[in-house]
């Protein structure tokens, strides 16, 4: 089993915000993968598939962003999984132009709440990530107002690419393909 979490805040006013990527990606994956996302369990929203041969579950915590990591702990520790090796969590990240991911195998919160949460609770920064960018937030806006906020018609362009180029990264991570994913994804496409 392989589970694939994406972070995001659920009520239907945070849908395509920038802090909400990781379930764009999540949902994507359901939806190449033909994965129902209707069980309700372990604090998310959850589906129980099939990625090239793997057993998955795709989770999308329901905890609001700053407590991601209460749902993924139940899911790590319900189906015994090793953070290190059996989980991928995909979420946003200001540091990145829209249209861009980057692939890592470990990493700090670098002051992503939902990230510090995940640490806190599953008691390791080891566990494999794909970043999506959402932009940086423009000078002298309040940091939550952007990433809660929604992106231009251009930046969305650019971020259902990137949400398309994530789920590629995740599937060839899933298929234990995370060197090969860095090496295609981490490139930059915009700046």
């Amino acid at each position: 089993m392989f589970a694939i979490i994406g972070l995001g805040n659920p009520d239907k006013r945070y849908e395509k915000t920038r802090h909400n990527i990781g379930f764009d990606v999540v949902d994507a994956m359901a939806a190449q993968y033909n994965i129902s996302m209707t069980e309700k369990k372990h604090k998310g929203l959850c589906g129980t598939g099939a990625i090239e041969g793997v057993k998955v579950i795709l989770v999308k915590p329901q905890t609001y962003m700053n407590l991601s990591g209460e749902s993924v702990a139940e899911v790590v520790n319900f189906y015994k999984l090793d953070p290190e090796s059996e989980i991928l969590v995909i979420y946003d990240d200001i540091s990145l132009a829209p249209g861009n991911i980057r692939v890592r195998v470990k990493g700090s919160a670098g002051g992503h709440n939902g990230i510090k949460s995940l640490i806190a609770h599953l008691g390791t920064q080891n566990f494999m990530r794909v970043k999506v960018g959402v932009g940086e937030k423009p000078e002298g806006w309040d940091l939550a107002d952007h990433v809660l906020g929604h992106m231009s018609a251009e930046d969305r362009k650019y971020a259902e690419e990137a949400i398309g180029d994530a789920v590629k990264a995740a599937t060839l991570i899933v298929r234990g393909k995370i060197d090969q994913a860095m090496n295609e994804y981490n490139a930059k496409k915009r700046e």
